[in-house]
């Protein structure tokens, strides 16, 4: 929605710096405007603006990691009318009033520094106190019908739950929506989006996770209408959203908006861990309201759970809250209200196996009748939400249904959803610490453990996606007590699990991949650190109450000299139930059997029982015991562990 294309802007807007600076320097073409400038430098200086959180925060800047000094996050050249500006404050300030002083274009007046900059205009007018007839301002036509068409009455970070099917929204999404002013709740999507993303031209793969991880894309804001962001990230519709509607006054809106139209040619380097789509939305925040400092406690990774608590937890800057289920929790919850019998007469309404006008339809009651196509309708749009051309073939059947319905006298007969106990950001925190006692074969062991993300199924799901298991870079050590050493025992680079429950209408397939070191134990007493690769897919229902029980296909890929070839390959079944006893207990029965099918071929399973209880929001003490078969091995295993959130 930005004005113009900014691809020709960072070269030009370098080009009008550099110069800028050189004519402050020299006095030799600016006569009046020139010692103008240099009063205003003075006067910055004197009053020490260039140190100011303001200043910082408009440009970006943070502390140097290995030196003294700062360094700006952007790294588009255009962004800086110095040289030195990435790393030079008040050589930027400097530069910046200086350019203020430049003539304007007849054909590009909103080119001009005081347009492009506005948000560094404006601070550094009220600060200084400009005189305008030795600096004339500037109209910036093009940025004012922008902020009118945006026409803001208040900012909403909006939270969309963690969907594992997508790396880039592993841990969740987040972005603003501007709420014009005078609207009604039920057009919210008729809003503005801001939101920050990689550019990756639409790679994917490897390539893909490499570049995300190690900054290889330019990272840029979007302003566009709301539902099309919704429609871009389509499987937005398709997770639960939360709505923090913030408690910002005008003039920090508009401030914040400035900065984002300036912002428009610039571009961060993008990294998935730290500087994401979470940790930019924090730092417009702190452009906002200055001296927030939301994104200095995520120096090293940046979860979008943990920026909504940030958020949260600043006094004065959460008005309310508010939960929109998505379309498959809405579908669940209708799908729960009726029988077995009136559920398969809804699908095959949508699924067209069925007319409107069929005998069993007729037979039913008013309410239970509209109940049923009200599921049919409800089950057709979620089909039509992803594919743009499934979704026009849908469109007649859904209206011949839509018209059914209105010939029932009843009213609508929609579930009451109930809102989770829990939101995302009073969730227990995403990085764990722990301490644990326990034997192994036979030998006693103290054990460390700590992992920096994210959630797995064990722990308190308050918050969380259900189902959902995302650990990353968990790593414990074992200190056995007959060798008095310290041991690695595991380190998992990743470890994903997906448990989605399948229903009479939606069938979705669940799976698990993860990528480790971890100890096997070898028949001749051997316990060795091997690299490992696993994943699966398989089926989850939901049994009674809220039980899960979950069966997989499952591949494990050990690698060690130990074996003959260097590598082996493991297949079998992995099955489990996992369910609450209560509020605070969780317990989950588990087992597997893996067929080794190379020349190492040998029969490995487990069977173990774990236990968690939660002790409060940011503690919870697990148990586990087991019994296990491992290349020869049988051996059994049990630890206490109390874990601490955080």
């Amino acid at each position: 929605m930005f004005a113009t294309p900014p691809s020709l802007r960072p070269h030009r807007l370098t080009i009008l710096g550099s110069c800028a600076l050189l004519v402050s320097l020299s006095a030799m073409c600016w006569g009046e405007p020139d010692s103008y400038a240099q009063e205003l430098s003075h006067s910055a200086r004197t009053h020490r603006l260039a140190e100011r959180p303001e200043w910082h925060a408009l440009l970006h800047y943070k502390p140097r990691f290995l030196s003294r000094g700062v360094e700006s996050q952007i790294d588009a050249e255009g962004f800086f009318n110095s040289p030195a500006g990435k790393h030079d404050p008040e050589a930027e300030l400097n530069a910046t009033l200086v350019s203020f002083f430049s003539k304007a274009s007849p054909d590009a007046k909103d080119e001009h520094p005081q347009c492009r900059f506005i948000a560094r205009y404006r601070w550094l007018r009220q600060e200084l106190a400009f005189d305008t007839a030795r600096l004339p301002e500037q109209a910036c036509d093009e940025f004012h019908a922008w902020m009118d068409e945006l026409n803001a009455g208040q900012l909403t970070l909006v939270f969309s739950a963690a969907y594992l099917n997508n790396p880039a929204s592993m841990f969740g999404h987040t972005l603003f929506r501007v709420d014009p002013r005078g609207q009604e709740n039920h057009l919210r999507l008729l809003g503005y989006a801001i939101n920050y993303a990689a550019v990756t031209a639409q790679e994917r793969g490897v390539p893909y996770a490499f570049k995300g991880l190690f900054g290889g894309y330019p990272g840029r804001f979007s302003v566009a209408p709301y539902y099309v962001s919704v429609k871009q990230y389509s499987d937005i519709e398709n997770r639960d959203i939360w709505e923090y509607t913030l408690q910002l006054e005008r003039p920090e809106i508009d401030r914040l908006l400035a900065h984002l139209w300036e912002m428009q040619s610039a571009y961060f380097d993008y990294y998935f861990l730290d500087e994401n789509c979470s940790y930019h939305l924090l730092s417009l925040l702190e452009v906002a309201r200055p001296g927030l400092t939301l994104t200095d406690a995520f120096e090293w990774w940046a979860i979008p759970a943990d920026t909504i608590r940030a958020v949260t937890e600043k006094a004065g800057l959460l008005a309310e809250v508010h939960f929109r289920p998505a379309r498959s929790t809405v579908l669940r919850q209708r799908e729960r209200a009726l029988s077995a019998q009136s559920a398969r007469l809804a699908k095959q309404l949508a699924v067209d196996e069925m007319d409107v006008d069929a005998a069993p339809l007729r037979r039913l009651p008013p309410a239970q009748h509209a109940r049923v196509l009200e599921l049919a309708m409800e089950h057709l749009a979620y089909r039509q939400s992803g594919d743009d051309g499934e979704a026009k073939a849908m469109g007649p059947r859904y209206l011949k249904l839509l018209k059914a319905r209105s010939q029932i006298a009843v009213p609508d007969q929609g579930p009451m959803m109930p809102v989770p106990a829990v939101r995302p950001d009073e969730g227990h925190g995403s990085a764990r610490a722990g301490v644990g006692f326990g034997f192994d074969d036979g030998d006693g062991f103290t054990e460390l453990m700590v992992r920096p993300g994210y959630h797995d199924l064990l722990d308190p799901e308050g918050g969380y996606t259900r189902g959902a298991q995302i650990n990353v870079l968990s790593t414990a050590l074992r200190y056995y007590l007959d060798d008095s050493e310290l041991h690695l025992q595991s380190l998992q680079f990743v470890d994903l699990v997906s448990l989605v429950p399948r229903s009479r209408l939606l069938k979705p397939y669940s799976w698990k991949a993860a990528a480790e070191l971890t100890r096997r134990h070898f028949g001749d007493g051997d316990r060795s650190l091997v690299p490992q690769l696993s994943g699966g897919i398989g089926l989850t229902y939901e049994l009674f109450g809220k039980t899960l029980g979950y069966l997989f296909a499952e591949t494990v890929v050990p690698i060690s000299s130990r074996f003959d070839s260097g590598i082996t390959l493991g297949i079998g079944p992995r099955l489990g139930l996992l369910g609450d006893l209560s509020a605070r207990w969780r317990v989950e029965l588990s087992g597997y059997s893996h067929g080794y099918v190379t020349a190492d071929r040998r029969l490995s399973y487990e069977i173990a029982v774990s236990q968690r209880v939660k002790l409060h929001a940011q503690s919870a003490l697990r148990f586990t015991l087991a019994r296990k078969r491992e290349f020869g091995s049988d051996f059994t295993h049990g630890i206490l562990t109390l874990h601490v959130y955080f």
